[in-house]
């Protein structure tokens, strides 16, 4: 159960196998599916979808504007593709190809992508439904403490499609013939006349109790009383500012954290710092926590680590009160490679919902891949995007392992060089980018304002491009390089040799038309076998020297310098949404690393040290309180959507680096002894300039050498390529924002 392995990723710069038409899925009055219906709360808001399309719809006569192009028109913003225009017509037939199928046997994308209503475990009227997809099995039955785990006592019959259902009927009271809390499993005689056990792939609640054993047991979860949403959903905002967060490790003790607790204790911070958007990792089962939630075992289930499945509602109900969207991180890219408690020889054999043999495992985080081209595995991974959106409420979705997805290499010891051919040649898996389309197809058409983020570091064009257009459909992608940037040059160059015109270009590289999330560092920065920015920067002084009764040594007093600056220019100049990991907004000191074998099972560093700020007696306050300054900033000006970016001044000698955006001027300087009086900066608009945001500011450890009540009168005179300049102040290693009237 090895984790996922971050750091093994590629260095930076067809039919579709559908089955027979399915029987038509039934969908029953069930407490979850009531809880849902017309008018519900769940529905009510921006997101409730349309109806089910009917046989005449848009879809088949070709004239619904998401099809009926020929995939092409991506090209015309990027001149480069035009040799690959017969790829992309392609790859968008073989899209239009799947619709299609789905509309003639599933009635639609909208019913297809809802099998999660009559898959798995339903109350009905009848009893306990059970239905589950599992072609190579030759017997099934439903067992477990309901029927004292008899293997004869639920039978399961099958259909032509392998699909095997059975129904528990209601006790001489009309109870539920399973009751709340039962621990379940699914046995399958194999075609080898093996029985086996298994966990319902659709299991919505499962548990470990590591005294006992390290597997899971699948729990049918009905309770009596059904938590009901309060508040409408929210839609993402233009300007992302995203708050990415770790359940369990968002508590400064050395043990798991709750929902509750991160509802009580997390959201109301993010809403202080001005974050819009909270993205929740590891929140899908894992049986091996120190994956992070990258080996994900039970895809339906809310990790019970955390607490129960209305636990995470109430999180996400909670944080829509306070105007904050949620995003989940999907694993859609691999599954764990656990039989007894994952997906993995789930009816016997090896090519239930992966690729058999080698295609279907990931040599490096051995795990297993999915066959995208498979319709009833098409069907359960979309059925479970639709799931965490109509179940919890989620408002978008990071993709994970996109690259791993796209490519047959992977991305293993392959390095991109950014040559057209490396994007639109065999090495692309096409099943797998079809599915992405689909996923953001589906997403965005059922659910408009809907976010979907990939994390890819290819650079594939025309990711974030919508499918229309023959793009993949992302509205975002993450820009993996540019915290590979400030790791490297804080670990290889001198103060005195960063190189302006190297971080104005990383930091704006970006693929035209294509929005990008910027970050300084997430979680892969901090994992085990690296550090935080801040520790980077401090080291062994976090421990000595963070305190306001200390002196303040010229380590931290550069460590808390560059740490503002850093995160200011990227989050000015990197993207068109901003993301910071959970504690790193305060410098969070050390690392993470997650309880197994290898360092006793501690989790001495799985933890969050919030105190840490909330302590007036030490330095980290500081950094929290510049964070919170540049975000709301940002609220106020919303540069993360504004289209006038230009990058004025790189000056390597200097160390300055200026720059407009969402009419601001940033004037960073990061020389670490000189200071510039009456620095001349060219300005495009005329008039009076005074100080929006300082690093310098005492408030936030600085030294107060800019006078915030100074106004700074422009001059009509060409500089930098601006019409206008004006003069101004600069000390060493200080960054200012200046609005202008």
């Amino acid at each position: 159960m090895a984790g996922k392995k971050k750091n093994s990723k590629p260095k930076t710069l067809d039919q579709p196998t559908a089955s027979p038409p399915a029987e038509e899925a039934s969908y029953f009055t069930t407490s979850d599916v009531a809880n849902n219906g017309p008018g519900s709360p769940m529905l009510q808001g921006n997101f409730a979808g349309p109806p089910t399309k009917d046989p005449s719809s848009s879809y088949l006569t070709g004239s619904d504007p998401e099809i009926s192009g020929d995939g092409t028109a991506v090209i015309k913003s990027d001149g480069y593709l035009e040799p690959h225009r017969e790829y992309f017509g392609q790859r968008f037939a073989h899209f239009k190809r799947w619709v299609r199928d789905i509309e003639l046997s599933e009635g639609g994308i909208d019913k297809f992508s809802r099998a999660y209503e009559s898959y798995g475990l339903h109350v009905t009227a009848e009893g306990v439904r059970y239905r589950e997809w599992a072609p190579g099995a030759k017997e099934a039955s439903l067992v477990g403490d309901f029927n004292s785990w008899d293997v004869a006592a639920n039978p399961m019959t099958r259909n032509d499609f392998g699909v095997w259902e059975t129904v528990v009927g209601n006790t001489a009271d009309g109870q539920a013939g399973i009751p709340h809390g039962s621990h379940i499993k699914v046995t399958f005689v194999t075609g080898s006349g093996e029985r086996v056990y298994r966990l319902p792939a659709w299991s919505r609640y499962v548990t470990q109790d590591l005294t006992k054993s390290p597997i899971y047991e699948a729990v049918f979860y009905n309770p009596p009383q059904r938590y009901t949403f309060k508040n409408k959903r929210v839609v993402p905002e233009a300007d992302l500012c995203i708050y990415e967060a770790h359940i369990g490790i968002s508590s400064p003790e050395g043990r798991v954290a709750t929902f509750k607790e991160f509802t009580q204790n997390m959201l109301p911070l993010i809403k202080d710092l001005g974050y819009n958007a909270v993205q929740l990792m590891a929140v899908m089962e894992h049986a091996y926590y120190a994956s992070f939630g990258y080996q994900v075992t039970s895809f339906f289930a809310p990790s019970s680590r955390y607490g129960e499945p209305d636990d995470l509602r109430e999180l996400i109900d909670t944080a829509h009160g306070l105007g904050i969207a949620v995003f989940l991180d999907v694993v859609h890219s691999h599954a764990c490679n656990n039989v007894e408690d994952g997906l993995n020889q789930f009816d016997g054999t090896d090519h239930c919902y992966f690729h058999e043999g080698g295609r279907g495992r990931h040599e490096l985080w051995n795990s297993r891949l999915f066959n995208y081209g498979h319709h009833e595995v098409t069907r359960f991974l979309l059925s479970n995007l639709r799931y965490w959106i109509e179940e919890f409420g989620f408002d978008g979705f990071r993709f994970d392992g996109v690259t791993s997805m796209m490519y047959k290499h992977h991305g293993i010891a392959y390095g991109f060089s950014g040559h057209y051919d490396e994007y639109f040649t065999g090495n692309t898996d096409e099943e797998a980018v079809v599915y992405l389309m689909l996923a953001n197809y589906m997403c965005h058409r059922l659910y408009p304002g809907f976010v979907t983020i990939a994390e890819d570091v290819s650079g594939m064009p025309a990711l974030c491009r919508p499918v229309p257009e023959g793009g993949v459909g992302f509205d975002y992608r993450l820009t993996m390089s540019v915290p590979d940037m400030w790791i490297k040059m804080l670990k290889e160059t001198r103060d005195e040799d960063w190189d302006m015109v190297q971080i104005a270009h990383q930091l704006t590289n970006r693929r035209y038309q294509e929005r990008a999330i910027t970050y300084c560092e997430s979680h892969d920065q901090a994992l085990v076998g690296d550090k935080t920015l801040a520790f980077w920067l401090m080291d062994k002084e976090m421990y000595t020297n963070m305190s306001d009764m200390s002196p303040l040594t010229p380590v931290v007093d550069r460590g808390m310098a560059l740490h503002k600056m850093v995160r200011l220019v990227t989050c000015g100049l990197g993207g068109e949404g901003y993301l910071t990991f959970e504690g790193n907004e305060f410098g969070h000191p050390e690392w993470l690393d997650f309880p197994r074998e290898g360092n006793g099972s501690s989790f001495h560093y799985a933890r969050r040290q919030f105190n840490l700020v909330h302590d007036e007696n030490l330095r980290y306050k500081y950094l929290y309180r510049f964070d919170r300054a540049m975000v709301h900033l940002e609220r106020q000006h919303h540069w993360l959507s504004a289209h006038d970016q230009w990058v004025t001044l790189k000056h390597n000698d200097d160390k300055v680096l200026a720059f407009e955006r969402g009419g601001l001027v940033w004037i960073f300087n990061f020389h670490p002894t000189n200071s510039y009086a009456d620095y001349r900066v060219g300005v495009a608009w005329p008039g009076k300039y005074n100080v929006a945001l300082c690093t310098d500011d005492a408030e936030f450890l600085g030294h107060s050498r800019i006078d915030a009540s100074v106004d700074h009168l422009s001059t009509p005179l060409e500089w930098n390529g601006r019409p206008n300049y004006i003069q101004v102040y600069l000390p060493a290693r200080t960054a200012v924002v200046l609005k202008h009237d």
